[in-house]
């Protein structure tokens, strides 16, 4: 849990950083691109966790953990889910399609 915790902190801070960096430099914090690439990763991070969320609700009938436990892994896990998919769109481009 640490580690994920982890992540998205760090996430935070480099998009934090990111927006400093541009505002520094007279540059607006969010541009049509940065727009589009969140708009990507969170539209592909909502399907994948969809899934998600019925793999957890397959687990939690075979395993002995309490609800709360697989509700809070369940939110950490669409975290770390919207970071990969930011990271997939923002290293590996947008299609045209």
């Amino acid at each position: 849990m640490a580690g994920i915790v982890l992540i998205v902190v760090g996430f935070a801070v480099y998009l934090g950083l990111s927006r400093l960096r541009s505002h520094g430099r007279g540059e607006p914090g969010e541009d049509e691109l940065s727009r589009t690439v969140m708009l990507k990763a969170s539209s592909l991070a909502y399907y994948v966790s969809i899934y998600l969320w019925l793999f957890i609700m397959y687990i939690s009938d075979k395993t002995t953990l309490e609800a709360h436990t697989l509700v809070g892994a369940g939110i950490a896990g669409m975290a770390v889910v919207f970071v990969l998919c930011w990271l997939g769109v923002k290293l590996f481009g947008m299609k045209n399609a």
